[in-house]
């Protein structure tokens, strides 16, 4: 059912009508989701998509845009946000407990059958809580809005997952020795940026000149993991090596991992939440790791959003999750891809 060439007649009449059921559902769907939260005692919460900091990760592009003061005629410039991570955290240090946001964000350079430049993004956070508790959450969730979707069943190329059934969970390390025969924790030779040779060398494959230890192991996650994950079952992986820490702290009883999480169905990435570090100089340590690996892989940068760190003094300990909204709806209603379920796709030139 996906758009044709272009997504250049999306609106015309006999294109839309095939769709219109899809988007019915997609309506029931994320009405089903603010009911579950507002039933839990969540706040949903609107933050700004023009941001000073996008997000730092170094591997997403960014949208920048030029703001201009009235009167003053003041420029500055913003970026639009590829997550509402850094407003809403500087939520949980102005005391909100318990927040929700379904947002619009931009992420360039992304587009296939299960990317869009264009997106929704789902994110909650809950204060004094950890990853565990996100982890339960989030199959009540999944359980509680499949309903909404005419389906039982999640469904992508052939296969389904059930999410009334126990959901698997199994940490990173397991994963990389059962699936892939892989002692993960014995190539780490740094916390931080490890050396690559160690991991290839293990996984018999080929380093390429900028290969980092992160490339190598997506391109194990790829090949050897993420294909298992996620079939009959939803899927939790948990416990990441410290190197791909991102936001999320480090495990008190194994510093070498951290309390990260990501959950699969059908073999597709669909959230990654984790136990929120709050430890500004560790933060900021990470920052400026990922803009000296930005700076070297692509020759750009981005700033470091500063009043973030401030609030991140304040933020209480809190767990947080992003779920995606579009690959949950096309999952739900047995889609073949994303822009099967958007009102209206970002088209691309002719």
């Amino acid at each position: 059912m996906a758009l044709g060439k272009g997504h250049m007649t999306w609106w015309t009449p006999e294109q839309f009508t095939v769709r219109r059921e899809l988007l019915e559902r997609r309506i029931e769907i994320i009405t089903a989701v603010r009911a579950f939260f507002r039933g839990r005692g969540f706040l949903e919460v609107e933050t700004p998509t023009l941001q000073v900091s996008p997000g730092i990760d170094p591997h997403i592009a960014v949208f920048s845009t030029e703001l201009v003061e009235p009167f003053t005629h003041a420029k500055r410039l913003l970026y639009l946000h590829t997550s509402p991570e850094f407003a809403m955290k500087k939520l949980l240090a102005a005391n909100l407990p318990r927040i929700f946001q379904i947002a619009r964000v931009y992420r360039n350079c992304e587009r296939s059958p299960l990317h869009h430049p264009e997106f929704t993004l789902l994110e909650w956070y809950r204060a004094e809580e950890d990853y565990l508790s996100l982890m339960d959450e989030s199959e009540d969730l999944l359980r509680s809005v499949i309903k909404y979707s005419n389906n039982s069943t999640f469904f992508r190329k052939n296969r389904q997952c059930d999410p009334y059934k126990p959901w698997i969970r199994l940490s990173v390390v397991d994963a990389f020795a059962e699936l892939a025969a892989i002692d993960i924790l014995a190539t780490l030779t740094d916390s931080i940026d490890p050396d690559p040779t160690p991991l290839a060398t293990a996984a018999h494959l080929a380093l390429h000149p900028k290969d980092r230890w992160e490339d190598v192991f997506y391109r194990i996650m790829l090949e050897r993991i993420e294909p298992h994950l996620g079939y009959e079952k939803p899927f939790i992986l948990y416990d990441y090596p410290a190197p791909l820490a991102a936001l999320a702290r480090r495990k008190a009883d194994e510093p070498r991992l951290a309390e990260r999480f990501e959950i699969y169905i059908c073999g597709v990435e669909l959230a990654n939440g984790y136990s929120e570090l709050t430890d500004v100089p560790v933060q900021l340590a990470r920052f400026r790791q990922d803009l000296a690996i930005r700076q070297q892989l692509y020759g750009t940068t981005l700033p470091i959003d500063e009043d973030f760190i401030n609030a991140l003094a304040h933020m209480p300990p809190a767990a947080g999750i992003a779920l995606g909204i579009d690959r949950l709806v096309m999952l739900a209603v047995w889609a073949e891809e994303i822009s099967d379920v958007l009102w209206a796709p970002v088209t691309m030139a002719p």
